[in-house]
């Protein structure tokens, strides 16, 4: 299956998902000082794009290292990215990643697991195994998705207030609807080259 740049950049921003982050972001920084919260966001923007690019990079080549293929990549993000869209429909006390946010947040529970979680390493990591040859491409879409979703996050607190607890739930369940049949043509994919993969009957 071919990705387009559009359809990566789309699909790394439903993963990555500012919106259903505001909720994690507004009360983790509810205690926190106005003019600090501009920085801690982007630092810990900057932190999930550091680690979701390295992952980018350095992904494959453990792949190889632990002899993983390609099928088993496909299935196993599928599934990721179904469970997670499960949560994001029938919503969690917890939250998505079932962490809730009591202290000062530094890398955990922000950079990683809300922005750079389990469904966007596996996303970006199955990318560059289909087309290494459009790392460039893959690169671009990710800048581009974590751009998005700083700016949303910026104005997470604004944004909140404007269209309710309700509104934001309603949202974040529209996109786990979509990134329900993501996960599932992921998953049928990798069962597809797995099935090719067999070896045919004499």
């Amino acid at each position: 299956m071919d990705i387009s740049f559009v359809s990566a950049t789309i699909l790394l921003l439903l993963v990555v998902d500012p919106f259903g982050n505001i909720p994690v972001f507004v009360a983790a920084l509810g205690n926190i000082e106005g003019s600090r919260r501009l920085g801690i966001i982007f630092r810990e923007c900057a932190i999930a794009y550091v680690v979701l690019l390295a992952f980018m990079f350095v992904g494959a080549p453990f792949m190889r290292v632990l002899n993983l293929s390609q099928s088993s990549l496909g299935i196993a993000g599928g599934v990721i990215l179904f469970l997670i869209a499960l949560r994001m429909i029938f919503l969690h006390p917890g939250g998505i990643f079932g962490d809730k946010v009591d202290r000062e947040p530094f890398i955990v529970p922000l950079a990683i697991p809300s922005i750079a979680g389990p469904s966007a390493l596996a996303t970006v990591l199955l990318l560059v195994s289909r087309e290494p040859e459009r790392i460039a491409d893959w690169v671009i879409a990710l800048s581009l998705a974590l751009g998005i979703s700083a700016s949303v996050l910026v104005f997470a607190e604004r944004i909140s207030r404007l269209v309710g607890e309700r509104g934001i739930q309603a949202f974040q369940r529209l996109m786990g609807l979509i990134l329900t049949a993501i996960a599932v043509e992921m998953l049928l994919r990798g069962i597809e080259q797995f099935v090719r993969q067999l070896p045919k009957p004499v």
